[in-house]
């Protein structure tokens, strides 16, 4: 996994072509569940691994304690088997970005970190941006959308699985939105207990 800051030389109008990967370090074999928010902050400080003071740690530690798990260090989530990265590795502009970005960087980049845990037995897709790259990655290698069409509060509780890995459409648990709407707050750590029962059976 790179940690370098790079400028994406794709075309887009609808982020700050200020690229960066997740600085991770741990051991590929061990993670079981990839965690997939929806794009990196504007400030960089904030993204994950970056430190355990910004803004992405804090509020992935706070749903993580919703469900039950206490998290203090981006340690602590690789040891339970988790790995965290954003559908869009740059920044946004505004709120929304195009189909069109979020397929450019899911094949460009999304795509090798998910193929790159062997044992991996849970995606779980935090927000649209993710459920749509992860659905636009599987049609492209599988022929299949992994994910039912739908709105998230509809299909969160059916089951979808491919090729022996559960997807778990949920709600972003970074920016400012998570300590607003309580609601979606329960249902995420309703979601993260789901991913944590899934990888014990």
């Amino acid at each position: 996994m790179s940690s370098k800051i790079i400028k994406c030389n794709y075309t887009c109008t609808d982020t700050n072509h200020d690229l960066i990967y997740p600085k991770f370090n741990g051991n590929a074999n061990n993670i079981s569940i990839v965690m997939i928010s929806e794009s990196s902050p504007v400030e960089h400080s904030n993204y994950y691994y970056e430190n355990n003071k910004g803004s992405f740690f804090l509020t992935t530690q706070m749903a993580f304690k919703d469900a039950g798990i206490d998290i203090k260090s981006y340690d602590d989530l690789t040891k339970t088997g988790i790995y965290l990265t954003t559908a869009i590795k740059c920044s946004k502009i505004d709120y929304l970005v195009s189909s069109k970005t979020i397929k450019e960087c899911a094949y460009k980049y999304l795509e090798n970190e998910i193929f790159g845990f062997d044992k991996l037995k849970v995606i779980m897709c935090m927000g649209d941006f993710a459920i749509k790259a992860v659905n636009y990655i599987f049609k492209k290698k599988y022929g299949v959308y992994p994910i039912k069409q739908g709105s998230t509060y509809k299909i969160r509780k059916e089951k979808h699985i491919y090729n022996n890995i559960r997807f778990i459409p949920s709600y972003t648990q970074t920016g400012d939105s998570f300590n607003l709407e309580q609601s979606k707050r329960k249902m995420i750590a309703e979601d993260i207990k789901l991913a944590f029962n899934i990888i014990k059976e």
